[in-house]
């Protein structure tokens, strides 16, 4: 890496005087070329071997500074890569030192719980054997007061069939066994009597509402009943009462339909006209009836119109006109009467 920094210099500041000497070269040759004196050629000439010299002396003296920075520059790569093989020794060497510190915490800290989990077992151990002193004065002290049932058990077994003490506590402690299991199953009998008279309780209480209910229901379906009764008195009562006026109705109609037929017949008779009308319509008879009232009617104002012609006619036949007219109006008249 120094040697290609070395040679990319040498060539940039060879590259720098090169470009610097071409330009006063060509400086030099643009003067003799222009100069008409030779004594200023010659001194140009001599000016230009003097900047030679110069530049060759710099060029010198440039590689031997360049040849020197490059053996420093060698020397400070070498230094570095000392310095890093160094320092990456010191580094594995802290690594390693705080490893070891790591586990030497790991194992102090271990060590205290250790040490405080056995401070606290020792504690424990010594509470549970105090405990168990206690205990042990207490049954010494238990077993001095019960010395004297000892001696009254050993009596029982004397007078009683019984062979030894331990009998008598296990027939003891039978007797007990079943007096507490009488005592549970009382215990329990007493608490499904009680449940089943509170079940009981509920099943009356809702049974009595249900009778309650049913009876609410019975009076309303009595009231209705009484209701539906009366409804059907007053139905039958206005069912009555349509077939009467249906009755009267229907002979009504059978009247209308007679007198129609009466008057369409009339009509027929007077006005000496063949209507072919069924016997069963009316309506068609009534229509019959109607036409012929109405030409009666325009035959009436036609003869007022033959009036009204007469009147403005002359005098002399003004008399004979209204003869006419008044005969033409109480046939007119007649007709309708005769309907």
């Amino acid at each position: 890496m120094g040697t290609m920094d070395y040679e990319d210099l040498l060539d940039y500041f060879l590259t720098e005087y090169r470009q610097n000497l071409l330009h006063l070269l060509r400086k030099v040759r643009q003067a003799e070329e222009d100069s008409l004196s030779p004594f200023i050629c010659l001194q140009e000439k001599k000016e230009a071997k003097r900047v030679r010299k110069a530049l060759k002396g710099k060029k010198e003296g440039f590689k031997r500074r360049m040849e020197a920075v490059a053996c420093q520059w060698r020397d400070l790569h070498a230094r570095e890569a000392e310095l890093k093989t160094h320092t990456e020794e010191s580094l594995r060497i802290i690594k390693e030192d705080d490893k070891i510190q790591v586990q030497a915490q790991k194992e102090a800290i271990e060590n205290r719980e250790n040490k405080v989990q056995k401070e606290s077992e020792l504690l424990r151990a010594k509470r549970d054997l105090e405990v168990v002193s206690n205990k042990h004065k207490k049954v010494c002290s238990k077993g001095q007061q019960y010395s004297v049932f000892k001696k009254y058990l050993e009596d029982v077994v004397k007078i009683s069939q019984l062979e030894d003490i331990q009998e008598v506590i296990s027939c003891y402690k039978t007797l007990l066994r079943v007096n507490r299991d009488l005592e549970q199953s009382q215990e329990r009998h007493k608490e499904m009597f009680e449940q089943a008279t509170v079940f009981l309780d509920q099943y009356t209480a809702e049974k009595e509402a249900e009778i309650l209910q049913y009876q609410h229901k019975l009076v309303e379906l009595q009231q209705c009943f009484d209701q539906a009764k009366d409804d059907a008195r007053f139905w039958e009562t206005c069912w009555a009462d349509i077939q009467k006026t249906s009755t009267k109705k229907t002979l009504e109609l059978c009247t209308i339909r007679t007198a129609i037929l009466n008057l369409f017949q009339s009509a027929n008779a007077q006005m000496k006209a063949k209507l072919i009308v069924p016997v069963d319509d009316s309506h068609g008879q009534l229509n019959r009836i109607q036409q012929l009232i109405q030409d009666l009617a325009d035959i009436s104002m036609k003869g007022k119109e033959d009036i009204q012609n007469c009147q403005r006619a002359a005098i002399p036949t003004a008399h004979g006109n209204v003869r006419g007219s008044a005969r033409v109006r109480r046939a007119g008249q007649r007709a309708p009467e005769r309907l």
